[in-house]
């Protein structure tokens, strides 16, 4: 989830919320829009490399 700062930069948050504290991870903090939504695509390999590979 991508939202724009009041200091005009764009904030990447997690999807899910954390339940002990009932927030959104912050996931990085970028000038650009297209920044935020490249950090975004990479996150998501991330996540479906990690899920397949067996530990």
């Amino acid at each position: 989830m991508i939202r724009k700062l009041k200091t005009g930069q764009y904030r990447l948050y997690s999807r899910k919320k954390d339940e002990a504290t009932g927030k959104r991870r912050n996931l990085g903090t970028f000038s650009t829009l297209e920044g935020a939504r490249q950090h975004e695509r990479e996150v998501a390999v991330l996540q479906t490399t990690l899920t397949i590979l067996p530990r």
